[in-house]
């Protein structure tokens, strides 16, 4: 499994599906993109009938297939017989490329150096670009499509999305881990689906969501909003603080009367299957393109100042307002 995905994971039914193949060597999860951003993932064509790959090509420069690898993946023990045949066969043509080049004497040094070194080079392999490729013709791939929630998390700004839905899931299989407003006891207003961990203290007059996450040993004050955010451990925000699509770093703190508010970089709700857009930190014009607010681990915001569209490295203490910023 890639370590930059997050997914509703169907790994049981994935598992079912690879096993009712015909001597499967590798199974990876799917699922669909619109064209335009298709290009910008591993590209599937797959034998719509039997699920087999039968072509596959990482980022292609134009398009392939709208059917995209999720980066889940389910492997047989024979895979470990492929990877051997395929470092055999990258080793010789590194060797055939090294006798070729010294032909040329004036190469001769260069050509040693890579052969003294070839076999480190040739023994690192691409899941994707040399394996699965190398599947979808001698057969063995397939791809289990899924209609789940999935996404890739490459920024900072991505975790706010994912912690939306993945607060969505706690919300239809653990609905007891998230927090709930009760009638007749004293306690924050929850809205949505939030998760404030056992040991954080939320005064009763703050309105908490949707989509919150709060972590272990949160001091939150009277009157505070907070929504579409991650507060981590040991934060302490004051009274009266407003905290909008923000990331606040642990043991950081924000006083009273404070703004903290960032941009939401949610996928086109008009385009179905349409996938988060991973903007650049900055426009081509050189300014900070607007995204969640982020602010380090142990960041001081002191009273009646605004943070908005900003990144706060650790340890700062600010002394004014920022917009569009980068805070070092």
């Amino acid at each position: 499994m890639n370590g930059d995905v997050c997914a509703d994971f169907q790994l049981d039914a994935m598992l079912a599906f690879h096993r009712q193949q015909d001597r499967p060597v590798l199974t990876l999860m799917g699922t669909e993109a619109v064209h335009s951003q298709s290009v910008h993932f591993g590209c599937i064509v797959e034998n719509k009938l039997t699920h087999q790959v039968k072509h596959y090509v990482e980022k292609p420069e134009s398009y392939v297939s709208s059917l995209i690898n999720c980066g889940v993946y389910i492997l047989s023990p024979e895979i470990f017989n492929i990877i051997a045949t395929t470092i055999k066969a990258k080793t010789m043509d590194d060797l055939s490329e090294d006798f070729s080049t010294l032909s040329n004497s004036s190469s001769r040094r260069v050509s040693r150096q890579r052969s003294l070194s070839g076999a480190s080079v040739s023994e690192t392999l691409s899941l994707e670009n040399d394996l699965i490729t190398r599947l979808a013709v001698t057969g063995g791939a397939y791809v289990y499509y899924t209609q789940g929630w999935w996404s890739q998390i490459k920024t900072a700004g991505a975790a706010i999305y994912a912690n939306r839905h993945c607060l969505k899931l706690y919300h239809n299989a653990h609905p007891s881990w998230l927090a709930q407003s009760e009638k007749g006891k004293a306690g924050p207003q929850i809205i949505g689906d939030v998760f404030i961990h056992e040991s954080a203290k939320i005064h009763p007059s703050a309105v908490i969501g949707p989509n919150v996450s709060i972590l272990s040993h949160v001091e939150i004050g009277a009157g505070t909003r907070i929504r579409d955010s991650i507060i981590l451990n040991d934060v302490v925000i004051d009274e009266n603080c407003c905290i909008l699509n923000s990331i606040l770093g642990w043991g950081s703190r924000i006083g009273s009367w404070s703004r903290i508010e960032g941009t939401p970089n949610d996928p086109n709700p008009d385009k179905a299957f349409a996938k988060l857009e991973h903007m650049p930190l900055f426009s081509d014009s050189g300014f900070l393109n607007p995204s969640v607010t982020i602010l380090g681990a142990k960041v001081n915001v002191p009273s009646e100042l605004m943070v908005l569209n900003s990144i706060v490295l650790p340890n700062k203490d600010l002394s004014h307002s920022y917009k569009n910023q980068i805070i070092l």
